[in-house]
């Protein structure tokens, strides 16, 4: 006797958010004049003359309708108001365990097909477009347009403003990812090395390190001032300064993406500071976001109160404005505030506005993801840093510029490498909640 799966809170939600999607695709596909799209999940790489593959994730358009993030080799084909139809690569195999799905009701909600090929399904008699990672004689052998830049543009603005169901996800990837942070600073201050802390985080986060949204950054010392150190080292540095933990998780295809900096034992006290100085900055700019906010000048906002923290704790001898108009603060943090966060840890859309016209960033802030005004539904990270980067801070000392930094101070605190702080953000029509839950 099978027993049945006990309901899922989100299954209400996730039915919703298929009908709403059912809905924005129909008008996307009919005010573009096409009949369907089928979306490809894709597929995992090989290494180079290796049969073994690299992680992989579907792709964002299929995860948004399934939630399925590692389903490989399937298609789903959206017609405006008929059912999807999703074929499953599910061949008999007996080196690897065959994909499934889950006994969940959003499941009832697609014509499914378990699929011994992973050939495209036939399109019917129309106008199509196929979208992923599709090469244009598939496409062409289809009859389809392939990643025709209009339509994509229009799904990647479906994605923009989280639906409940979303928002739930996210919340619950925040919990697990959290768990993990905590376990991970409990490492770091009983003297873990960089590969303990990783085992520790992913561990109380329930998962394995091929699902992990992003591969983690565990920078011990001035391992944190790599902003995206890509190491474990598996000893431990003798001494104890700080730890700069940059890592998320996946719940149903949505993705987690926090950070937190610690000091340790051996901290020099200024650095210890500055943590709690980039930490009361932080929560100054999430206070402000609200809808109608314009992210780009939130940024900028960061560089002045970054510029008064500098100033604050004698690692400047300038006004906080000198510190920002000499770019002195953009070299103690030269990435952006934060990006569009959803299926995807830098999610679509962040740079064009709601029509799909381009918003390119600054050009004193090339690295930021998001420069569109905020509005209700999006969810964003909040991200401000503060770094001592020698390869950054060094062209300084040969400018006008480098006779206001103390030297002195930024070679004590070389070796703590730097601090970020992130949180994940939904934006509601009254202002914000905070996905990411307290330590």
């Amino acid at each position: 006797m099978t027993v049945p799966a006990m309901p899922s809170p989100l299954a209400p939600l996730q039915l919703r958010h298929l009908e709403t999607l059912q809905q924005a695709y129909g008008e996307v596909l009919t005010r573009l004049g096409l009949d369907g799209v089928l979306l490809y999940s894709g597929q995992p790489r090989l290494h180079f003359a290796d049969d073994q593959e690299a992680s992989f994730a579907a792709y964002g358009h299929f995860m948004h309708w399934t939630g399925q993030a590692d389903l490989a080799r399937s298609w789903l084909l959206i017609r405006p108001g008929q059912r999807p139809r999703l074929k499953v690569h599910a061949p008999d195999d007996f080196w690897h365990l065959p994909a499934h799905l889950p006994d969940e009701p959003w499941v009832d909600a697609f014509d499914i097909e378990m699929a011994h090929d992973d050939a495209p399904p036939i399109l019917p008699a129309g106008r199509f477009a196929v979208l992923g990672d599709v090469s244009a004689a598939l496409a062409e052998s289809l009859g389809a347009d392939g990643n025709p830049a209009a339509l994509v543009g229009a799904l990647d603005e479906c994605r923009v403003h989280k639906s409940d169901y979303e928002i739930a996800c996210l919340r619950d990837a925040n919990q697990q990812a959290m768990a993990g942070h905590r376990a991970a600073r409990e490492a770091f201050l009983a003297g873990g090395a960089e590969l303990d802390i990783q085992l520790a985080y992913l561990g109380a986060s329930r998962q394995r390190e091929t699902a992990l949204p992003y591969a983690s950054i565990v920078g011990r010392n001035a391992h944190g001032g790599v902003l995206h150190y890509q190491h474990y080292d598996s000893v431990a540095p003798a001494r104890r300064r700080s730890l700069l933990l940059d890592a998320g998780h996946r719940h149903r295809g949505y993705c987690a993406d926090i950070t937190r900096t610690w000091a340790g034992s051996d901290a020099d006290p200024t650095f210890a500071a500055l943590i709690e100085g980039v930490t009361a900055l932080q929560r100054r700019l999430i206070d402000a976001l609200a809808p109608g906010v314009d992210y780009v000048e939130l940024h900028q906002r960061m560089h002045r109160a970054l510029g008064q923290l500098l100033a604050e704790q004698g690692l400047v001898h300038c006004t906080p404005e000198a510190a920002v108009n000499q770019g002195i603060t953009r070299a103690f943090c030269p990435h952006g505030l934060g990006h569009s966060l959803g299926l995807q840890v830098h999610d679509v859309a962040g740079r064009v506005d709601g029509a799909g016209r381009p918003l390119p960033p600054p050009e004193s802030d090339p690295a930021l993801r998001l420069t569109r005004e905020l509005e209700t539904g999006m969810v964003v990270t909040m991200e401000p840093g503060l770094y001592v980067i020698p390869m950054l801070l060094a062209p300084l000392k040969e400018r006008v510029a480098g006779r206001d930094i103390d030297w002195p101070l930024v070679e004590r605190l070389a070796d703590h490498g730097g601090i970020r702080i992130e949180d994940n953000l939904v934006i509601t029509p009254s202002g914000h909640g905070n996905l990411t839950p307290a330590e």
